[in-house]
Order: C-alpha cells, then sequence, then structure tokens
C-alpha cells in the first residue's frame, strides 16, 4: 500500500474522530463514520498484550468480516509499547489484520501507563524512541505509519517540535498533535499554537486535537493553526452527530429523529457485535452520554445503572429516552465529560 494515501485520506474527510480508551470500539467507529467522520482508529492495543495473545488485544486487532455488513473504511490501529521486541511484531500482526494505517500512542498520559515508559513517556528519550519507531519503519516499509504526541512531558519540558522532526527524519509518515502536556492531563485550555509549531517545523501532514467540539472549532483550529486534519475525542461522545454538517440546519423535531436513528442503530451494532454481558455494558456507557442534558437524566443514569442485560438497557431507552423531546433546546447539545483517555 502506498505510503503517500496517507494525505488523500486525510483531504477527503479531514474531520475525524479521535481513539479513546474502551470507548473507540467497532460499533461506535462504524456509526461515527455513517455520520461523516473521516477515518478511525482503534482502543490502543498494548504491544505487550498482543505478543501473549491477551484476548482483549486480539479483538481489538481484529477487522469486522465482509459479511458483518459493517464497512469502517480506512482503518487505523494504533499500538501502545515501549520496545522493539513487543512492538515490531505487534506491527506486522496489525498489517496482517487489516490496519491500513499503523500509529503509535506517544501522547498517553495516564500515570499507570507512563510508569512503564509507554504513551507519553516515549516523548522524554527521543534518540530511544527514534530507534524504536525505525525499526517499525523498516518492518512495515509500505504501509502508512503516524504517531500520536504531546506538547511534551511538563511545562518545563516542551519537546514536540523536536520530536516531530526526528519523527520525520526516521520515516514517520503523518503526525497528530494534541498540545496539552502529558503533566496537564485534560486539564486547562489546549494551547493551539503548540500544533502551529509543529505545523511549520515538519513537511509531513499534522493533524490538530485538544478542545475541539463541532465542526465550527475544526475549522477554526485548520485556519488557526494550518493543520491539514482535525480529530475529535471527548466532544463525539454522545454526539457522533458531531461530524454531519448537515445536523446543524436541521429543525429541533429532525434533530430528534436522527438522534434516536443514530442511538438504535448504536445499540443494534453493541448487540449484535459483542457478548451479552458486554454489549450491555457498552450500551449503558455509551447511554450515559447520550443522555447528557436530557430532562431526567440523573435518573435514566440510576435506571441504566443496575441493569446486566441488554434487554432492561433497551426498555429505559425506549421508556425513558425515546419519548423525551428537551424543552427549548436541541438534545444532547452540552460537550462530554472529561474523563475519557484519548
Amino acid at each position: 500500500m502506498a505510503r503517500e494515501s496517507i494525505r488523500e485520506w486525510l483531504a477527503a474527510s479531514p474531520v475525524r474522530l479521535a481513539p479513546m480508551a474502551s470507548y473507540t470500539n467497532v460499533p461506535f467507529r462504524q456509526v461515527a463514520v455513517a455520520c461523516g467522520s473521516g477515518y478511525t482508529t482503534n482502543e490502543e492495543i498494548d504491544a505487550d498484550a498482543l505478543s501473549r495473545d491477551n484476548e482483549r488485544a486480539l479483538l481489538s486487532a481484529q477487522t469486522p468480516p465482509p459479511e458483518s455488513g459493517i464497512d469502517l473504511g480506512v482503518v487505523a490501529m494504533q499500538l501502545l509499547g515501549c520496545t522493539e521486541e513487543t512492538m515490531v511484531p505487534a506491527a506486522l500482526r496489525l498489517v496482517e489484520a487489516g490496519a491500513h494505517i499503523v500509529d503509535v500512542n506517544m501522547g498517553c498520559p495516564v500515570p499507570k501507563i507512563v510508569k512503564r515508559g509507554k504513551g507519553a513517556a516515549l516523548m522524554r528519550d527521543v534518540a530511544s524512541t527514534a530507534q524504536l519507531l525505525t525499526a517499525i519503519r523498516r518492518a512495515i516499509p509500505d504501509t502508512p505509519l503516524t504517531i500520536k504526541i504531546r506538547s511534551g512531558w511538563s511545562d518545563e519540558h516542551q519537546n514536540a517540535v523536536e520530536v516531530a522532526r526526528m519523527a520525520q527524519d526516521v520515516g514517520v509518515d503523518a503526525i497528530t498533535v494534541h498540545p496539552r502536556t502529558r503533566a496537564q492531563l485534560y486539564a486547562g485550555r489546549a494551547p493551539w499554537d503548540v500544533i502551529g509549531d509543529v505545523v511549520r517545523a515538519v513537511d509531513i501532514p499534522v493533524t490538530g486535537n485538544g478542545d475541539v467540539l463541532s465542526l465550527a472549532d475544526a475549522r477554526r483550529m485548520m485556519d488557526e493553526t494550518g493543520c491539514v486534519s482535525v480529530m475529535i475525542g471527548r466532544g463525539a461522545l454522545g454526539r457522533p452527530w458531531v461530524f454531519d454538517p448537515t445536523y446543524g440546519a436541521l429543525d429541533d423535531e429532525a434533530k430528534y429523529a436522527y438522534e434516536i436513528d443514530v442511538i438504535s442503530r448504536h445499540l443494534d451494532l453493541m448487540e449484535a457485535i459483542f457478548a451479552p454481558n458486554e454489549a450491555a455494558f457498552q450500551a449503558k456507557k455509551h447511554l450515559m452520554y447520550y443522555s447528557h442534558g436530557w430532562p431526567g437524566a440523573t435518573l435514566i443514569r440510576r435506571e441504566l445503572f443496575d441493569k446486566r442485560w441488554m434487554s432492561e438497557v433497551r426498555e429505559v431507552f425506549a421508556m425513558r429516552l425515546r419519548p423525551l423531546r428537551p424543552a427549548g433546546g436541541v438534545p444532547f447539545a452540552t460537550s462530554a465529560a472529561s474523563t475519557v483517555v484519548e
């Protein structure tokens, strides 16, 4: 596969769903793509877990079979790790599994991840990370290789430009920048100027991420920073229609019908793909977000909490969510919570 394809894919649909741990599984990605998202990236796959044939890692590395009727289009798979011994074989396995793009997670700020030298910790030792990326590049010479980074480890150690230049030099094809530091986690304002600094420092495509809750925000980020595309993460939870440019022109009744149709399709996909207990768990988790801003949302969440089976979850949806029409506003218009790991 030509590595240059990454530029075409980014240009074709410049706003897309960001990978989020435990959220961007196949059903949610399919819903986002149907709503207009560009190519999507799966949940991060730990290379160590994949090397041990961990069940969850193996499931995350699968692509839907043709007979499923699910078409995700271009699929990017994200790897989490820090050693050549696990990352190189894992990258090869992802390509064999159907990944069109292999993405290396260099931005996860979660303490239990970085203390193992993974995620944002890769930005601390640029020379060692260069060796790791070089090894992956040699192993998958024809597959687009991308990375996702932060502005740096802390306010005192911001090296996004240095890391981006290194990545370009070793053959990385595109970069996504979340401009907060590892120390910031998801607090405070995302300083978009960091994205612009990276754009000006390299020739490969740069995607921006952080504090984007709408297509208008995405356009503003592209205008202000020069990035060629934008990822929306937490702003898409409970609001996958954020990717649909036609949504904003609908009246309230049409928006309500659109949203109910999307939620229903999402529930169907979860029930079709997951085992019964996992389907119920995932459905509850996403309905918590879908219900945000609805009248009686607290009651809805309380009722969902104790449900164990998909039939029970669907009953809450039918009884509590489907009949509602928010007074004086659009359903789910508020932003998602800030505890999700992107």
